[in-house]
């Protein structure tokens, strides 16, 4: 599955953002491959409005399956939802922490559009 972690830095090592459309990158891994691609959120995370959707549109463009973050805003909720990205929430650790605990089945999925989760 190719998941997308809202994350202050590109690495496996960084830490979560659990900002979704201001986070600083989308760290995107492929469970079932290991692949691992990093990619900037800088243009949305200054954008004066609209950055939680235009995110959104970026990872449906990238063809992620589920996100895993802190909160998503209804606007960018209805986009994933439409593009059928699933979203999990966590919003301590690492990505790598987050990998783990979703591989395991402990992150949970958000219930609907804007829903803050547990």
């Amino acid at each position: 599955m190719k998941i997308a972690f809202s994350a202050r830095g590109p690495a496996l090592s960084s830490e979560l953002d659990p900002r979704f459309g201001r986070a600083s990158y989308f760290v995107v891994a492929d469970t079932d491959s290991g692949e691992l691609s990093a990619h900037d959120n800088w243009q949305n995370a200054r954008a004066a409005h609209g950055a939680d959707a235009q995110a959104a549109r970026d990872l449906v463009k990238l063809g992620v399956e589920g996100v895993i973050t802190g909160n998503v805003r209804p606007n960018a909720a209805s986009v994933l939802q439409a593009g059928n990205v699933k979203v999990y929430k966590q919003t301590w650790g690492t990505v790598r922490d987050a990998t783990g605990q979703f591989k395991s089945g402990r992150v949970k999925e958000l219930a609907g559009p804007g829903n803050p989760g547990p």
